[in-house]
């Protein structure tokens, strides 16, 4: 196997064995913790450190540590939030969501930098257009990396699928599940009266050990970048002082274009923090039980890939228009649909309705407006 091609494999098996993890514990954060809202408490914080750490952080350890244990320590941070739900507290979840946040940037930094190297490397040796060769290996990494939503999600509902604990949920609780979400007992707001210890343990540590094993596969089999590609790595990293950097991001709001573009890339933030956080808790979690995000959530990751897929290819032909319409339209009427929908386990097909068509809307916010920059930027 071609050396380059190895160690793409590598970081693609080693991403989707970390996001196996990390996707499915997300899912789960509001259902788990919802006492005061710490579960999605935590994802908020998780997130503001991935802004501040995205600012400053990715170009100094690259710089210092390098790509490939760049990588490695990252992923490290990726298991301590791991950690941290296995007390979850207020002491516990906030520092490691912070951890997790500073973690994120650099992760995704290095590996876009490693993947970048790597394609320009076979490229000059091989006399093919760089560009060609780097697009191939991202798209061997997604292909691979997107299935983590689908194991993740498919590992926590086969455990939870085994507490022996069900209960009936009453009509009564069923009318406060939904967009009315006036329970207050979140023992009863569930078709369980929630997953034992035990399996929340068994879960928890799966995933602690999924992220181990992306550690471990990085450091044992990943290549360093090698001395004739060090001069190369140096001048992708090369970058003015730190404030000359942070003070760069918001020269780009002098452009009334990237203006635009912040309400889009918010909105995409916004409706991903629904999907994750208020649908699989107060519809999935309280009508159904813990044990169905997975399997909710499966449905989504699955139609979004394929979506991001088709939406990627017909784009051309549709142009941005009238793709950016119909995730509108689908995301208004299931918004409308949601306030509206009273949940109940009887209508089973609903609860994976919804994902479905969010996944759909969300491929195209994704797929879309992501590209938007560096069509602008090139």
């Amino acid at each position: 196997m071609e050396r380059n091609l190895k160690n793409v494999l590598v970081i693609s098996f080693g991403f989707l064995l970390l996001f196996t993890a990390y996707g499915g514990l997300q899912s789960l954060q509001s259902s788990l913790h919802s006492e005061e809202g710490l579960g999605v408490a935590s994802l908020s914080v998780l997130y503001a450190a991935l802004i501040l750490s995205s600012m400053f952080l990715p170009p100094v350890l690259i710089k210092k540590l390098g790509c490939k244990w760049t990588i490695a320590g990252s992923m490290c941070c990726y298991i301590a939030f791991s950690l941290g739900n296995f007390y979850a507290s207020w002491y516990t979840l906030i520092p490691t969501s912070v951890i997790l946040g500073l973690g994120g940037a650099p992760l995704w930094s290095a590996k876009c930098t490693y993947l970048t190297i790597a394609g320009n490397s076979y490229a000059e040796k091989a006399g093919k257009n760089g560009k060609d060769i780097i697009n191939q290996y991202f798209g061997v990494f997604f292909l691979i990396f997107q299935s983590s939503g689908i194991w993740g999600n498919l590992i926590s509902s086969l455990i939870f699928s085994q507490a022996s604990n069900k209960v009936e949920i009453s009509e009564e609780n069923l009318a406060c599940c939904g967009a009315y979400d006036c329970m207050t007992d979140t023992s009863n707001t569930t078709g369980s009266a929630g997953p034992s210890n035990s399996l929340i343990y068994t879960l928890l540590g799966i995933y602690t050990a999924s992220g181990v094993l992306a550690v471990l596969l990085i450091v044992m089999f990943l290549d360093q970048i090698k001395s004739d590609q060090a001069k190369t790595e140096k001048e992708i990293l090369e970058t003015p002082s730190f404030w000359s950097t942070f003070l760069a991001t918001f020269r780009h709001l002098k452009d009334k274009r990237q203006c635009l573009l912040i309400p889009l890339t918010m909105y995409s933030g916004f409706e991903q923090g629904f999907l994750s956080g208020d649908y699989t808790k107060t519809y999935v979690t309280c009508a159904l039980g813990i044990h169905y995000v997975g399997y909710v959530m499966i449905c989504f990751s699955a139609v979004n890939s394929l979506c991001s897929l088709l939406f990627g290819k017909i784009s051309q032909f549709t142009g941005r228009k009238l793709l950016f319409a119909l995730a509108t339209v689908t995301n208004a009427a299931c918004i409308i649909a949601l306030l509206l929908w009273k949940p109940h386990p009887e209508q089973i097909a609903v609860f994976f309705v919804f994902p479905a068509l969010w996944g759909l809307s969300d491929a195209v916010w994704q797929t879309q407006t992501n590209d938007i920059p560096h069509m602008r930027n090139p």
